[in-house]
C-alpha cells in the first residue's frame, strides 16, 4: 500500500510539473501578442484545463489516450516498482528540461520512462513495440500536423480578411486569440491529464492483483481501464491546472518570441492550429506532444510571411531534444529501477 500511495502522490506531482512545463504551449503567443498579461493568461489557461474533464466524461465519454497509455508495458510486466521508477525519472528530466528553457514533451518523458524501467526489469519483451511506435511516429507527424494546419488556416485567414483596415483586424484577433487559446487549453487537458490517468489506472491494477480485492476500498478497486473511478480523472485535470498557473516562464520565451515573432493574427491562427491537431489526435486516441503540435503550429504561420521569418537553427535544436527525450528518460527510469530494486 505504502508504493501505491508514494506512486500516486509522485503520479499527482508529475501532473503538476506537466502543467507549468507546458503552459507555455496554451499561452505564450496570447502573451507575446500582449492580448493578457502572463498571470491573466495562466488563470485563463488553467480554466480551460479543467474544462476539458467534463468535455471527455461527458461528451466525449471516454478517456481513450489514458487507455492507450497503460497499454505502453504489457500488462504481465507491469509491477509497482516499474511505475515507481519511471515517474521517478520522468520527473527528473521534466525539472531538467523546465530549468533549461527546453520545450521538451513531458507525455514522451512519461512513457519513455515507464517503458525503460520495464525494459530494465524484464527486456524487451516487456513493452508493446505496436503502441510505442504509434507514440513515436507521432513525434514527426504531430509538428508536421500543426504546421500544414497553422500554413492551412493562415492563408485562409488572409484570404477572408484581406479587404479589412490593418487595426480594425488586429483588434478582432486580438480578441479571438482568447478563443483559439481557450481551445489549445482544452486539448492540452483532454491529452496531457490523460497520459498520467493512464499511470495511476495500471498502478491500481497491478496492485489489485497482488492483494485480495475484497480488502480493498472501493475507490482503489480497478481491474479495467475502462471502469476507472472519478477521483482519478478529477484529481488529474486539477493537478495540470494547478501547475498551469504557476506558469513556466522560461519556456514561454522560447515559445513566444524565439522562434518567430507573431502579431495578434498570426496567434490566432497558429493556436487554433494546435487545438485543431489536439482534437484529432484525441479523436485517434493517440497521446500526443502538446509542445510539439504548438511549434510546429508557429512555424506553420511563421513561414507563410516568409521561410526566413522562421528561427530554423532554433527549431533544429528543439528537434534533437524531441528525438532524444523518449531514449533518455527511458536509459534514466532504468538507472532509477536499479536503484529502486536495490531497497524494494
Amino acid at each position: 500500500m505504502t508504493i501505491l500511495v508514494i506512486i500516486i502522490i509522485l503520479a499527482i506531482i508529475f501532473d503538476f510539473i506537466n502543467g507549468f512545463h507546458d503552459a507555455a504551449n496554451s499561452i505564450a503567443t496570447v502573451v507575446s501578442t500582449k492580448v493578457l498579461t502572463p498571470f491573466q493568461a495562466v488563470v485563463w489557461a488553467a480554466v480551460f484545463n479543467f474544462v476539458a474533464f467534463f468535455i471527455a466524461k461527458y461528451l466525449i465519454g471516454d478517456f481513450g489516450i489514458a487507455n492507450t497509455v497503460s497499454k505502453t508495458v504489457l500488462a504481465d510486466f507491469i509491477t509497482l516498482p516499474v511505475i515507481l521508477s519511471g515517474l521517478v525519472a520522468a520527473i527528473i528530466w521534466n525539472l531538467v528540461t523546465w530549468w533549461f528553457g527546453i520545450p521538451s514533451s513531458s507525455s514522451h518523458t512519461l512513457i519513455g520512462g515507464f517503458s525503460g524501467a520495464a525494459i530494465a526489469s524484464g527486456g524487451f519483451q516487456t513493452i508493446d513495440k505496436g503502441v510505442i511506435g504509434l507514440i513515436a511516429a507521432f513525434i514527426v507527424i504531430a509538428p508536421l500536423l500543426g504546421m500544414i494546419s497553422g500554413t492551412t488556416i493562415m492563408i485562409l485567414i488572409l484570404h477572408i480578411a484581406k479587404k479589412a483596415k490593418p487595426r480594425s483586424a488586429e483588434q478582432w484577433f486580438r480578441r479571438l486569440q482568447l478563443v483559439s487559446s481557450a481551445l489549445l487549453s482544452v486539448g492540452h487537458g483532454l491529452n496531457d491529464s490523460q497520459k498520467v490517468m493512464g499511470i495511476i489506472g495500471v498502478a491500481l491494477i497491478a496492485f489489485g492483483a497482488s492483494v485480495d480485492p475484497a480488502t480493498l476500498p472501493p475507490w482503489l478497486r480497478l481491474t479495467d481501464m475502462h471502469d476507472i473511478q472519478d477521483w482519478v480523472p478529477l484529481t488529474c485535470f486539477t493537478a495540470i491546472a494547478l501547475g498551469t498557473m504557476s506558469g513556466g516562464w522560461k519556456i514561454i520565451k522560447t515559445m513566444g518570441n524565439k522562434i518567430t515573432r507573431l502579431t495578434a493574427v498570426e496567434g490566432f491562427c497558429a493556436q487554433a492550429s494546435g487545438a485543431v491537431t489536439l482534437f484529432v489526435t484525441e479523436i485517434l486516441k493517440v497521446p500526443v506532444s502538446t509542445t510539439h503540435v504548438i511549434i510546429g503550429g508557429i512555424m506553420g504561420v511563421g513561414a507563410v510571411k516568409r521561410l526566413s521569418a522562421v528561427r530554423w537553427g532554433v527549431t533544429i535544436n528543439l528537434l534533437w531534444a524531441w528525438i532524444l527525450t523518449i531514449p533518455v528518460s527511458a536509459i534514466l527510469a532504468s538507472l532509477v529501477y536499479m536503484l529502486v530494486e536495490l531497497f524494494l
